[in-house]
């Protein structure tokens, strides 16, 4: 309540005589030491000019703890097809006991092979950042372009099925639900 108090520019006196409070009133309010009813806090977010919602917009908001993976620096994982020149980094990891999503910068080259298919749990989202590549979901077939994507079911055999023009870089996000087994 201060720091809005202050941002306006409006001194204690102002506050808590549009608000109807005295002046300690509203000091021992904004030093945390009073409790004080809803009805008097409506009164001091009108006198501020916002709502008593506003009022507690940064009440407890939790302090975060978001992943920051730099350029780079995502975590080179083993999966099926490492070993035929695809690069799998992985940007993000769910913390806990089940993975809710795997988000992956793949990249191959001329060097790779291209593979009778994957199979996992879940929905995968491509999306094609350079090259050129035929992809494959089923028994459809699919041209892909810097800017394409491509999303499908994952237990439905998939993969790249031509490699058009290399490097090919693209992103890959896969997404578990509740039953799927990761």
């Amino acid at each position: 309540m201060r720091d809005l108090r202050r941002q306006q520019m409006l001194t204690i006196s102002d506050v808590a005589a549009q608000a109807r409070i005295s002046r300690g009133m509203l000091s021992k309010i904004e030093n945390g030491q009073v409790s004080t009813s809803l009805d008097t806090l409506a009164k001091l977010a009108a006198a501020l000019g916002i709502s008593l919602g506003r009022l507690f917009a940064n009440y407890d908001v939790p302090g975060g703890g978001a992943q920051l993976v730099k350029a780079g620096e995502g975590m080179q994982v083993v999966r099926r097809g490492t070993k035929r020149g695809h690069t799998y980094h992985l940007l993000a990891y769910d913390k806990g006991p089940k993975k809710t999503f795997e988000p992956f910068l793949v990249t191959m080259d001329d060097a790779s092979e291209v593979f009778p298919s994957f199979e996992h749990p879940g929905m995968e989202f491509i999306y094609v950042l350079e090259g050129r590549i035929e992809y494959r979901h089923g028994k459809q077939t699919y041209l892909l372009d810097p800017g394409d994507s491509l999303s499908f079911r994952g237990e439905i055999p998939h993969g790249p099925e031509r490699l058009i023009e290399t490097p090919i870089r693209l992103l890959s996000v896969i997404t578990y639900g509740p039953t799927d087994d990761v």
